[in-house]
């Protein structure tokens, strides 16, 4: 099966829950992530799209994931 090509994101304050997609579509992961989880997670991916919805948090992560290299979304 192909990488990772899109990651989708639902953050909250304790539990991330993340559904990570190849190109075709397919479910490639379905996630639950605590805070301290989360970052580790997603550094270990291919460069892909993370897309999450645009709320007071999502700017941080943002620019977190844009420093490993991701291709981010609000």
């Amino acid at each position: 099966m192909s990488e990772v090509t899109i990651i989708g994101v639902d953050l909250a304050k304790r539990v991330f829950q993340l559904h990570g997609a190849h190109q075709d579509g397919s479910v490639a992961f379905r996630k639950k992530l605590s805070r301290g989880q989360f970052l580790a997670f997603v550094a270990q991916q291919p460069k892909c799209l993370i897309a999450m919805e645009a709320c007071a948090t999502a700017h941080g992560w943002g620019r977190e994931f844009e420093k490993l290299g991701h291709d981010v979304r609000l």
